[in-house]
């Protein structure tokens, strides 16, 4: 019997690309987007179910978990959506910073909330969150998006210990750069004149043609995604890629303070 994984965020990117691996792999997919007509090619695939979710509307998530469910047990449930902010804080408006923090995070555990009394019932699911080597690591002018990311790396830690005990589990994938719309529509960019020389800098770095060239294919994230879905392991962590895991083995090695300082000199010194 097949088994069903719920995707959230699947109309591109990491989404998109792992509805596809895993009705590749004989998967039943529940794709949902905040506009199912945006990836009318999914649909026409037969292991692929396209479904309406705003991840930041918390009536419709109700109504779309009720209806996934009407279609059959799910085995995972991928908290995917989310989206990237760079820049000063200070250039940020409250209203993105609300919308950053209902999209990366408090979205993520409405979600998990409202699939746990389905994963009971059934005594058995698997919640796993695109989190990013950003989850694990801070680089400058990515405060937010780090707050989001660090905040579901610390919540799934905790999350662990109560649903391990239900015979549930719950784990994070950490990619590093990756060929998606994080770098397009997926990022929001604040400014604020009184950083302009400081991100100025940064930016010729983040965005330089050797540092988009080099991004890894967003198929890399989605065979992780499956190894999590499927080895068994009684593990929270995944990291993606090269620069993930030299990135987090760094900072492991050096300690959080001599990491820092680091890249403070590799980004702003003169």
């Amino acid at each position: 019997m097949s088994k069903t994984i719920f995707i959230t965020g699947a109309s591109s990117g990491i989404g998109k690309a792992t509805a596809l691996f895993f009705a590749a792999k004989g998967w039943k997919v529940i794709a949902t987007m905040r506009k199912p007509e945006a990836a009318a090619d999914l649909a026409e695939n037969s292991n692929i179910t396209l479904l309406p979710l705003d991840v930041t509307n918390p009536e419709q998530m109700q109504k779309t978990v009720k209806r996934a469910q009407e279609l059959g047990q799910i085995d995972v449930v991928l908290n995917n959506a989310g989206y990237g902010t760079v820049g000063p804080l200070e250039g940020t408006s409250d209203v993105e910073l609300q919308q950053i923090i209902q999209t990366n995070f408090t979205g993520v555990i409405q979600l998990t909330k409202a699939f746990l009394p389905h994963f009971r019932e059934n005594k058995g699911g698997m919640f796993i969150t695109i989190s990013s080597i950003g989850g694990l690591v801070a680089y400058p002018f990515f405060s937010l998006y780090h707050a989001t990311k660090w905040a579901i790396e610390g919540w799934t830690e905790s999350m662990a210990f109560e649903l391990n005990q239900l015979g549930l589990q719950i784990k994070t994938v950490q990619p590093g750069p990756t060929k998606t719309d994080f770098v397009g529509r997926s990022l929001v960019v604040p400014e604020h004149p009184a950083y302009d020389e400081f991100f100025d800098n940064f930016k010729k770095i983040f965005f330089s043609d050797e540092v988009i060239g080099n991004l890894a294919p967003v198929e890399t994230v989605s065979e992780v995604i499956y190894e999590a879905a499927t080895d068994g392991k009684n593990q929270l962590r995944y990291l993606v890629g090269e620069v993930a895991n030299d990135d987090y083995k760094k900072r492991l090695e050096l300690g959080a303070e001599e990491f820092h300082q680091n890249l403070e000199k590799a980004f702003f010194s003169k």
